[in-house]
Formats: C-alpha cells, sequence, structure tokens
C-alpha cells in the first residue's frame, strides 16, 4: 500500500514536471494584443493620443520580456502572462476609442475655427465699408482686400484637406488663418474708431 502511494506521488509528480516544464508560449494571447496595438495605431493613436500609446506599448514590451525571461527555465507558468496580454488587448481598444474621440474633438475645432474665420471674414468687409478712403488709405484698403481674399483662399484649401492630413495640422493651419483675420478685424477697427473720433472733436 506504501509502495503504491509511493508510486501514485512519484507519478503525480513527474505529470507536474512535464506540464510545468513543457508549458506553450501563450501566442494566440500574444496575437491578439499585437492585434489590438496595430488597430490602436492604425487609428492614429501614435499621432492623436501618444501618451497612451507608449503606455500601450510599454505594457507589451515588459510582459514579453518577461515571457522571453521564461523561456529557458524548467519550470515555467505563463498565467501571469496570459492575464496581463489579456489587459493588453482590453487597453488596446480603449486607446483606439480614445484616439477616435480625440479625432472628433480635433474635427470639430476644425469646423468651429473655420465658421470664425467665415464671420470674420464678413465683418472685415462691412468694415472695409465704413474704413476712411484718402490716397494713402485706398492703398491700404486695397492691400487688406488682397489678404482677405487670400485668406478666403485659405479656408476653401483647409476644408479640402481636412482627413487627408493629420487633423492637428489642419487645425494649426485654421488656428493661423484665423489669426490673421483677427489681425485685420482689429486694424480695420482702430482705424475707423481714430477717424470717428476725429470727426467728433
Amino acid at each position: 500500500m506504501k509502495n503504491k502511494l509511493l508510486l501514485s506521488l512519484s507519478a503525480f509528480a513527474i505529470a507536474m514536471f512535464v506540464l510545468s516544464g513543457c508549458a506553450k508560449v501563450p501566442q494566440v494571447e500574444i496575437d491578439n494584443a499585437n492585434a489590438a496595438i496595430q488597430a490602436a495605431q492604425a487609428a492614429g493613436a501614435d499621432i492623436y493620443v501618444p501618451e497612451a500609446f507608449a503606455a500601450l506599448n510599454d505594457s507589451m514590451n515588459a510582459t514579453t520580456a518577461s515571457i522571453e525571461a521564461k523561456k529557458s527555465k524548467l519550470f515555467k507558468s505563463y498565467k501571469k502572462e496570459k492575464a496581463q496580454l489579456v489587459s493588453i488587448v482590453a487597453l488596446g481598444n480603449d486607446v483606439k476609442l480614445k484616439t477616435e474621440a480625440r479625432i472628433q474633438e480635433l474635427k470639430t475645432e476644425i469646423q468651429n475655427t473655420l465658421t470664425e474665420v467665415t464671420n470674420l471674414i464678413a465683418q472685415n468687409k462691412e468694415l472695409i465699408a465704413q474704413a476712411p478712403r484718402g490716397k494713402e488709405g485706398t492703398t491700404a484698403l486695397m492691400a487688406i482686400k488682397a489678404d482677405i481674399a487670400t485668406i478666403e483662399t485659405s479656408v476653401g484649401e483647409i476644408q479640402a484637406a481636412v482627413g487627408t492630413e493629420s487633423f492637428i495640422a489642419t487645425l494649426d493651419k485654421a488656428k493661423a488663418v484665423k489669426e490673421q483675420a483677427t489681425s485685420i478685424n482689429t486694424e480695420l477697427t482702430t482705424v475707423i474708431e481714430k477717424y470717428k473720433s476725429r470727426g467728433r472733436k
């Protein structure tokens, strides 16, 4: 009886040894995690949510390093790494959603900025009609009209560029055009106010 028990325990120990020693690398989980990271990158995560994407890659690198370190061990288990890889898949999906949300925010900001520019262009055209003429004034107004025409062209180009380049780059262009339109608005308003104040004296 005692011998049978010892044989059973020995057989169990050998079985555990074989199972532990032959634990397979969790390739399916690795592939799933890599696919989630690639999907996030394809959505633009490295551009629009770089910090979150870097954290995602850091998690994958750490898990991959842990798996590599265990490959040479006699007794190994990838249970912890499997759980980490499942978490990386979930994190990758979350990063992708954050990327899509950020892109939508940028699209909205671009459109709002272009709407503001369009309104400023309309205001500037009205202010030109109120601006004082005279030799120098007429020359200055002609230059301003040319600047407004350039801004209108830029607005059209920016609208056409939406989605063909980084939304961040498109927004930067929209903001730059808004600054130009705002500068013209301020200049015209100041000139008109000075002209009116002189007329009251």
